[in-house]
């Protein structure tokens, strides 16, 4: 029966797709203009992404103390708005809110909360701009500011947003911040005021007591973070007027970019030496280096080609590994279950190495007829991380239908994620037979 509820949510999505692909066709943006030159504006944008799901749960789900193995579910996954202005020829204004991961285990009614909210003042038009607030200007790889409208995948990268929630508000911080162009070059640096993990939404883990040589965040007042990224643009630019990066042009531009970035945060994390009751703290370091390439195949059909690989550093502490799941289906684990906790976690950022790469191809653009393209893709990542005794892998692969470029588009996605159990002392180790469990997900998102 589940399964057939499923199929016929799917198929609805699918049949909303198509009534709406109808709209957007060669859509403007729609801009309030401040003065008559028209160099002084204010717009507004939205997107929203709707999500049907089937997972299978890690072992030892339960659902408010029911157990369960697997489970379909609808949700909201980003519901956003965006307002932005050019106020004068040097000062330029951005916020972005909304709504986060609204599934049905989440409170209802829930309230919009800000994203965005900075001001920044050009210096030197292009060169130099200088701004403040709460702000996405971070550093390591190209998507650790990720652009939501435009992915390439189903969902973000999140094995490049390592703070996500913990320290931050979604990838956001309060703090200063500097960017522009220089030629080529492309910069961005920041020093912001990480939130202290006791305000967390949802509770983030602290040391425990008589735990030995694994670290976990500090519930010390947090220290500044430094964040920087810069990429060195070979072919055409791309826009830094907003922080977010785009995941796929779609044929619109020919980029070829080598990036490396960083970001540190002394005083950030706690552990006990393993011959030692004194607790110590350490800093948290990253850094990464990255390529993105996004250009067309075949101008004339509309085919083009996005790939991207990034290798990033992460040392938070001795042994630190934390999970997390998108939207997790489930609130609870008992006896049976592993290291992974609930629903759909994975074990996501710890010390160690990452290698991540993404793939798509932009089929010709009447593959469809009137009713739009296609765009497979697929995405895999490599974890060698400190506690795991050998490297973790997640994969996704999917398709984009494409009706209207990024303002009308169906995701189907495939991901296939690990699942460790307790090995000896503090290390983990895959978990037996039961190693890996999937999710599919068909998405419709819309933008304006």
């Amino acid at each position: 029966m589940k399964k057939v509820v499923l199929i016929l949510l799917m198929a609805f999505l699918l049949f909303f797709a198509i009534i709406l692909s109808v709209y957007g066709q060669g859509a403007k943006e729609v801009k309030l203009f401040l003065n008559e030159s028209q160099t002084h504006w204010v717009k507004g944008t939205g997107l929203g992404q709707i999500w049907v799901r089937y997972t299978e749960l890690n072992p030892g789900s339960t659902i408010y103390g029911t157990p369960k193995d697997q489970v379909f579910d609808v949700g909201l996954r980003r519901v956003r708005y965006q307002i932005m202005g050019q106020l004068t020829d040097q000062v330029f204004v951005y916020t972005q809110f909304g709504i986060n991961s609204f599934g049905s285990l989440s409170g209802r009614k829930p309230g919009m909360f800000l994203h965005d909210v900075t001001a920044e003042y050009a210096v030197v038009k292009n060169k130099l701009s200088l701004g403040a607030g709460l702000h996405g200007w971070n550093g390591t790889v190209r998507y650790s500011s990720s652009s939501v409208g435009s992915i390439l995948g189903l969902d973000l990268p999140y094995i490049e947003e390592s703070t996500n929630d913990v320290t931050d508000q979604f990838v956001r911080k309060l703090g200063v911040f500097a960017k522009g162009q220089l030629g080529s070059l492309d910069y961005r640096v920041s020093a912001s005021n990480p939130f202290p993990i006791q305000t967390a939404l949802n509770p983030v883990p602290t040391l425990p007591e008589n735990v030995t040589n694994i670290a976990y965040y500090s519930t010390s007042a947090p220290a500044i973070n430094y964040q920087g990224y810069f990429f060195w643009q070979f072919r055409d630019k791309e826009a830094n007027q907003i922080p977010y990066m785009t995941g796929t042009y779609l044929g619109k531009k020919n980029v070829l970019n080598i990036g490396a970035g960083f970001s540190t945060q002394d005083h950030a994390v706690e552990y006990r030496e393993i011959t030692e009751s004194q607790v110590r703290q350490k800093a948290s370091r990253q850094f990464g280096l990255d390529v993105f390439y996004d250009a067309p195949i075949n101008r004339e059909k509309g085919t083009a080609l996005t790939a991207y690989a990034a290798l990033i550093d992460y040392d938070f502490g001795p042994n630190y590994l934390r999970n997390a799941g998108a939207m997790n289906p489930a609130n609870g684990v008992n006896g049976q279950g592993t290291f992974n906790g609930p629903g759909n976690n994975i074990p996501l950022i710890g010390t160690g190495q990452v290698y991540y790469t993404q793939v798509g191809y932009l089929m010709k653009k009447d593959l469809l007829g009137n009713l739009g393209t296609l765009q497979p893709y697929g995405q895999f990542t490599v974890s060698d991380y400190q506690r795991v005794e050998t490297p973790i892998t997640t994969y996704d692969i999917g398709v984009n239908w494409l009706q209207a470029g990024h303002r009308s588009k169906l995701s189907l996605d495939y991901q296939s994620r690990p699942m460790l159990a307790r090995g000896q002392g503090e290390r983990l180790v895959k978990n037996g037979a039961d190693s890996r469990k999937g999710m599919l997900v068909m998405q419709y998102q819309f933008s304006f």
